[in-house]
């Protein structure tokens, strides 16, 4: 008897924010690259994310090993989008002057020197 082998789909999919997120769940890619790089196993990641299933933990393992490049990319992309974000929250945000705010009430208080 011949065993018949059938392809099977990366369990990745793009949510509307352009966010690449692993099967039904909200877990990112970019969670899982991050985890299994810090050497955690499959297993123990869908340990801390029981809404996981464990074929698709592999399956975006499989395709980590097998397109480093294009992911490195991605999250590279991710990361400048992240940053972007942050310098315009920055810039919009009173956060020098708040800061200041609250170092002067602590000084008042004596909290701090």
């Amino acid at each position: 008897m011949a065993m018949l082998f059938e392809a099977q789909a990366v369990p990745l999919r793009t949510d509307e924010d352009g966010v690449i997120r692993v099967g039904n769940s909200r877990v990112t890619l970019s969670t899982i690259v991050h985890a299994f790089d810090a050497g955690y196993t499959a297993e123990e990641i869908v340990t801390d994310f029981p809404m996981l299933q464990l074929a698709d933990v592999y399956g975006v393992i499989a395709y980590l090993l097998n397109n480093r490049d294009s992911i490195a990319i991605y999250l590279a992309e991710e990361q400048r989008a992240a940053e972007d974000i942050r310098q315009e929250i920055e810039r919009r945000s009173d956060s020098i002057q708040f800061r200041e705010r609250l170092l002067a009430r602590a000084q008042l208080a004596g909290l701090i020197e």
